[in-house]
């Protein structure tokens, strides 16, 4: 059975800058991301993604045979837009993504044109520079309630009995103006990040820690809006009552970023 993890994507495509002081920032994520495919138990015959960059009305599937790549970032140097990455899709997984859904009683939809954003495409590449594992691209629902997505991640548990990589890759600290704010420590998004890293390791009262997120020291400090933290409802979903770990722990402008795995 394969795990299930939540990753951290960067600042943008800062891991492709070179040299620059930025990439220099994110070494220590973008070394863990080097390594990550060797931490699994097997390599995955396909992956799931549920990057924070795309939402829909209801959880839909990028069922492209060969998606393009969608620079949805600005004010990068030139040559961050000319970025290759060309995994195959997976109709067939998006096929079957969507029958676990409905047969929970979710509704989903799906889009064959859409590309891949850069919270799949940037920590993929560093990941799997040769871009050899089928992929299919999954969605968040407007509205970024927690509950919704755990259910979301438990319909799709089997997969991973499937062969199949289930990934969240958000940020746990997304707080544009306070990476911006000179790099200094901030205790209030460090209580946060150490109240997040005890919440995922038991899986007994992980989902509901989850939900109750909000509630957490300093939460709107270090996520004033919710979309880059709700990839990690899905991927503890779909591990929802196993044991979770912390996986990587590292800082990035003076802010704490963590990634778990869980099963």
């Amino acid at each position: 059975m394969l795990l299930t993890f939540f990753i951290n994507h960067g600042g943008g495509p800062c891991f492709f800058l070179e040299p620059a002081p930025m990439r220099e920032t994110w070494h220590g994520l973008e070394t863990y991301l080097d390594g990550f495919m060797a931490t699994l138990p097997e390599q995955p015959r396909a992956i799931l993604a549920i990057s924070g960059h795309w939402e829909e009305d209801m959880p839909t599937v990028n069922a492209g045979a060969r998606p393009p790549l969608l620079f949805d970032y600005g004010g990068f140097p030139d040559h961050t837009y000319r970025l290759t990455w060309p995994a195959p899709g997976a109709p067939e997984l998006a096929t079957r993504v969507r029958g676990l859904l409905s047969d929970c009683g979710i509704a989903s939809g799906t889009e064959g044109a859409r590309g891949w954003d850069h919270g799949i495409f940037v920590p993929l590449k560093v990941m799997l520079p040769g871009a050899e594992i089928p992929l299919v691209q999954l969605s968040m629902q407007r509205g970024l309630d927690p509950a919704a997505h755990l259910a979301v991640g438990r319909a799709l548990r089997p997969l991973r009995d499937e062969g199949v990589l289930i990934l969240g890759s958000g940020q746990t600290y997304h707080n544009m103006r306070g990476f911006f704010g000179g790099g200094a420590v901030d205790e209030k998004v460090e209580a946060f990040d150490a109240w997040l890293r005890a919440a995922m390791i038991d899986g007994a009262t992980r989902d509901e820690a989850l939900i109750r997120w909000e509630e957490a020291p300093y939460a709107r400090v270090a996520q004033p809006h919710e979309d880059h933290l709700l990839p990690l409802m899905v991927a503890a979903g779909a591990a929802s009552g196993e044991p979770g770990a912390v996986h990587f722990h590292g800082h990035a402008l003076g802010k704490p970023i963590s990634g778990f795995r869980f099963g």
